[in-house]
Formats: C-alpha cells, structure tokens, sequence
C-alpha cells in the first residue's frame, strides 16, 4: 500500500509539473510571415481561439475566411494541417510566438514560417498613401518572354488599404489584401495551398512590380490601366481537335473501377467533366461551386464527373486526397484519378490527345444527351472577382439548363 501511495505521488507531481510546463497558444489575433525570394515577408493574418480546450484558426484574405480545425499539439510543438489541401505548418511555439515551416512535401517545398500574436497590421506602412490603385489594370506577366500571359487586375483602395485580384484566362489569383505604402503597392495571399505575394511601384498609369509564389518562384510584371481591357474568351482557348469527333476517357474512380463516358450512368444525360487536381484552390472554387449547383438543382438531368491530376508520389496517396476534398466539401459525384506524380499539363494532354491542349486546372467540358462538346471553358474566376463571379454563375446557369434540356 505504501509504495502504491508513493507511485501516485510521484505521477501526480509529474502530471501537475508538466501542466505548468505547458503551453497554450493566447487568442485573439495572429500576424504570420512567410520568408519568400529576395528577403521580402509575405505575411497574412489569422485568428485563434479556444475551442473545447482545443485551438482553432480563422486565416483571412479580404472577404475569404479559412477555418482550420486540424492542430495536433505535443508539448511545445505543433502541426497545423491545412484545409483539403497538402500544406501544413510545423514548429515551436509558446503562448504568443510561432516559430516553424510551411511545407508541402509532394513538391519539396519548405517555406520559413513564424507568426505573433497581438500584431494587427497585415503590412507596415512606412507613409501615407501617395497612390490610388482603384480600377483595372492591363496587366502582362514575364513580358518579352516566350512565357509572358495576360492578367487583368482588379482593385479598390479605401485610404493605404488595397484589396482585389488578377484575373487571367487559367483562373485569378485570390482575394489579395494589403496597402499602398507612398507609391508602392503590397498585396498578399495565404489559403493553405498557395502563398502569393505581390509587390509593385505605381504611378497615375502604371505599375512595374514583382509576383512572388512562395519561396520557389518569382516573375516580374507590368500593367496599364485600361478601364475597357478584357482577357481572351474562356470559352475560345481549348477545343477538341480537328477530326475528333468525341471526347471520351477511361480512368478509376476511388474504388478502383474504371469509368468511362460509355457507361450507363452517363447515358441520355448532358455531362460536365472537370479536369482538376486537389492542390488546386482555383479546382476548389469550382469544385464548391458545382457542388451548390447541383444541391439547388436537383431536377435537372446533369451528370458532373471530375477527371484528377495528382502530383502526390503514389497511387494510394493520389487516392487519399481525392477522398479528403470529397469529404470535406460533400462532392457525391464521381472523381477519377487520371494521372499521379505530376500535375504537368503536356503530359495531362497526353492523358487527353483529344484535345489541342491543357492550358488550365481546371478545365470544364460540356457534352450534350449525344456526346457531342458543346462547350469548353478554360480556368474558373471565383468568388474573388467579384462582377466576374457574378455573371459566371447566371451564364452557366442559362447554359447548363439549355444542355439539359436538349
């Protein structure tokens, strides 16, 4: 009896010991870096809260909100898993500093991480704004290179603080947020998948600038404004090539079974095909959207089928992120893996010869009830654009509705 006394003493001063060791992350707001090319911080905010004694996070861009509920706490370490995505940030902590990496292990991606509590600034302005940013800009990409592309930037000011986007024709890049500080543009992105920084010298008519997508990658840019520019029709971009009368394509679905356009499920229905892949955030935005479509329009005779192009190393795992952006957002319809260990878009092609090329994840094909392509529209602009959303979501409407209908 006595040594069992004396175990228990010795568990709970143990147990109490490294309760008063233990940390706890404060609430409240959270201002994050990220350590990109050319020693500039890309930096985002988020908050943090308690919930049932576990941490949660709200990450923000502008208007977009990022609930992350997958934290996994030892001691003074922790993991924080991003949303349906592969990212994920590891490191130390204590109750008011993270210090760690984001990291995307698929792409051997690892990014210099730490964030503060109590900070509320996303960018520290050194002066007033000089410049205002508000209206649309004729943007150009890498120019006077053979990998220049289009953008069209879109953005409101309110005194130093800028939100908006780029749109081009493969999708946009997010709802950026961030200030004009003097004349110098700085704008940021953060949602679990990609890390987009933007900064940019600005006069009354131009701006010269830098795009930085994480710690891998950079380009410059330059833009005009240019209140009537308009980026190429999406729906003129790809298309079947001459003599390919169908599109058609046999790939498994996540319970191993090969699905083709032939099969039953599909026949005397119009269909969408999605080419996508779960890294994708712009693949995610549409992904939602059909999701809602066909919850709000349960009627009408579509099929929606999604064709994935995983850069995961293995099968298995491929198999395992297909699973985790179905779960997460109730995606009932069929999802197939095309191709795993790359997400390169000339060997999706290769997957697809049907077609003059893949220029975007993702990429929507519309078949009518005879499997003739009616349509092919090429990226998807989300929520983030705004007016461009908009009249997106009643054109596909009209059009879906019209295919079903035939």
């Amino acid at each position: 009896m006595r040594n069992f006394i004396l175990i228990l003493l010795v568990l709970i001063v143990g147990y109490s010991c490294e309760n008063l060791n233990r940390t706890s992350l404060a609430e409240g707001t959270w201002r994050a870096e990220l350590s990109v090319q050319d020693n500039e911080i890309l930096p985002f905010s988020f908050d943090l809260k308690q919930l049932n004694g576990r941490p949660v996070i709200e990450i923000h861009n502008a208007e977009e909100i990022i609930h992350v509920d997958e934290i996994e706490i030892m001691k003074d370490s922790l993991v924080i898993r991003m949303p349906v995505f592969e990212g994920y940030i590891a490191g130390k902590f204590t109750d008011t500093t993270i210090t760690g990496e984001f990291i995307k292990e698929s792409l051997n991606r690892v990014v210099p991480f730490r964030a503060t509590q109590g900070e509320l600034a996303r960018f520290n302005a050194k002066q007033g704004a000089s410049m205002n940013v508000s209206g649309i800009w004729e943007t150009e990409f890498s120019p006077d290179t053979i990998g220049s592309y289009l953008g069209k930037g879109i953005f409101t000011q309110e005194g130093n603080k800028v939100k908006g986007t780029f749109r081009t024709t493969t999708g946009d890049y997010r709802y950026l947020e961030g200030i004009m500080d003097g004349d110098i543009m700085k704008l940021s992105a953060f949602d679990g998948a990609h890390a987009f920084l933007f900064i940019a010298k600005v006069t009354d008519s131009t701006m010269n600038g830098t795009f930085y997508s994480g710690n891998h990658f950079q380009e410059p840019f330059e833009g005009r404004r240019n209140v009537n520019f308009e980026l190429p029709d999406a729906d003129s971009l790809t298309f079947l090539k001459t003599g390919q009368g169908k599109f058609n394509f046999s790939f498994p679905n996540t319970k191993g079974k090969q699905v083709s356009l032939e099969d039953v499920a599909f026949k005397n229905k119009a269909i969408i095909v999605q080419i996508m892949g779960t890294w994708c955030p712009n693949c995610l935005d549409e992904s939602k959207f059909l999701v809602n479509y066909l919850e709000e329009n349960p009627q009408l005779n579509v099929a929606v089928v999604a064709l994935a192009f995983e850069y995961a190393k293995t099968e298995e795992e491929a198999f395992g992120r297909i699973n985790r952006l179905k779960n997460a957002i109730g995606i009932e319809y069929p999802i197939l893996l095309a191709q795993y260990g790359s997400s390169s878009k000339i060997k999706a092609q290769e997957k697809l010869p049907m077609l003059n090329h893949v220029l975007s994840y993702p990429t929507t094909i519309f078949i009518d009830k005879n499997g003739v392509v009616k349509k092919i529209h090429t990226g998807f602009n989300g929520p983030a654009t705004g007016e461009k959303y908009d009249s997106f979501k009643k054109e596909f409407d009209a059009f879906v509705k019209q295919l079903a209908s035939e």
